[in-house]
């Protein structure tokens, strides 16, 4: 998966942002981005949390984490019910992010 952020420093913060919001943000990450807030902001000149960076930088509408969730809450019980095991959060992030935010 190294190869995925290659040249797409970005990216990995629209991963973290679909992981946080379908409720799977482990708190090392969590603790590592909000250290790296003031730094971003510098970088991207742009204010509020590393959240609200992804935000203001993909034009997201407000209640887009929410929407989000509905999307993995809906289809996490389909996928449940079709092959009895859980989705897996991360196959779900790269899946979404690819389809939705071509890169």
């Amino acid at each position: 998966m190294s190869g995925r952020y290659e040249g797409k420093p970005f990216l990995k913060l629209v991963d973290a942002y679909i992981i946080d919001a379908i409720g799977h943000m482990d708190p090392a990450t969590e603790l590592e981005l909000t250290l790296m807030e003031a730094d971003m902001q510098k970088q991207t000149g742009l204010d509020g949390d590393w959240r609200s960076m992804v935000e203001q930088r993909m034009k997201f509408p407000p209640g887009m984490a929410r929407a989000v969730r509905e999307v993995w809450d809906k289809g996490r019980i389909r996928f449940l019910a079709s092959t009895g095991r859980e989705p897996d959060p991360l196959e779900f992030t790269m899946h979404f992010v690819d389809s939705k935010f071509p890169h």
